[in-house]
């Protein structure tokens, strides 16, 4: 379904990328996190481009003003919706060109992401997806999203005029996405660790996760939940943050290879590892399908 490494050779052959900071594309690049006031300023930015994530019933009360809604299934494979399908995977790369067109992405955009009605997790899957797409480079997640958007006193509005057709061209990142047999070969590589993103109660074995108790040998763990605050839905300060990941065993320079339940809540955690400066791959089949290939578990932290 996705196109993915599945080799120890795979393996070997990304371990030997070099760790590179993104080269920006863009003049004055914010970065991967962006506060309200910042877009305020640039919303009328010829080149700014906002797209919303959450219930098309919430963004057609109310959103940012000229922002692009995204429908969720535009995030996937429509594979991904099939009987015991893996439940969220990538989507075909002609689709998603196709879908970031619509929403008006130019090869000049710089793209805003935001939620509404507190789709954190949501938005940071389209973040990873933009990534995964050779966009990660222009593309900023919104601190706090709408919530914060409207606490600040910016306006909103429920009126969505016609989007004019971009032209952007992707080039997907297939080295971001890796599969069971290259978190098998993973082991106890230097320069990377595996990190779940789940509650407590599943990475301990407190509660089964499709039949299956504990976590994949030699992961970490980092709750999506422990990441933002819980009423502003602001991320937690780099420092609060930079103390959950070294507790999960990450140190400065690793690569961290996130997973959760389907692939949704660990794109949160490595917007965050992102955030401190981290490289990132996903195992996007995550513990559906690791459990399902009957792979080793192990309880406890």
């Amino acid at each position: 379904m996705n196109r993915r490494p599945s080799s120890s050779a795979a393996l070997l052959a990304s371990l030997a990328i070099a760790t590179l900071a993104p080269k920006t594309l863009l003049a004055q690049d914010p970065g991967i996190l962006v506060s309200v006031d910042w877009l305020a300023d640039r919303l009328e930015d010829d080149d700014v481009v906002v797209l919303h994530v959450g219930p098309r019933e919430a963004f057609d009360e109310e959103h940012i003003p000229g922002a692009a809604f995204v429908e969720r299934d535009q995030m996937s494979h429509p594979g991904s919706h099939s009987a015991d399908a893996l439940i969220l995977e990538l989507p075909e790369a002609d689709a998603f060109q196709e879908a970031l067109r619509s929403w008006g992405v130019t090869d000049d955009s710089r793209i805003v992401v935001t939620f509404g009605d507190e789709r954190v997790t949501q938005t940071a899957r389209l973040i990873f997806t933009l990534d995964w797409a050779g966009l990660g480079d222009r593309t900023s997640y919104l601190d706090g999203g709408l919530t914060a958007w409207k606490a600040a006193g910016h306006p909103v509005t429920g009126e969505a005029p016609p989007t004019t057709a971009g032209d952007v061209t992707i080039h997907p990142r297939e080295d971001l996405v890796v599969d069971a047999e290259w978190v098998q070969a993973l082991g106890s590589t230097d320069g990377h660790q595996l990190v779940d993103a789940r509650a407590p109660a599943f990475f301990d074995g407190v509660r089964e996760d499709r039949g299956v108790a504990g976590h994949i040998p030699g992961a970490g763990n980092v709750h999506w939940m422990s990441l933002v605050n819980e009423e502003t839905l602001l991320l937690h300060p780099v420092e609060h943050l930079r103390g959950l990941f070294e507790a999960a065993g990450v140190r400065e320079g690793d690569t961290v290879v996130g997973y959760c339940h389907i692939g949704q809540y660990a794109t949160l955690m490595l917007l965050s590892a992102r955030l401190l400066g981290h490289d990132v791959v996903l195992y996007d089949g995550a513990f559906q399908d690791w459990a399902t290939r009957g792979l080793p578990a192990e309880s406890g932290k």
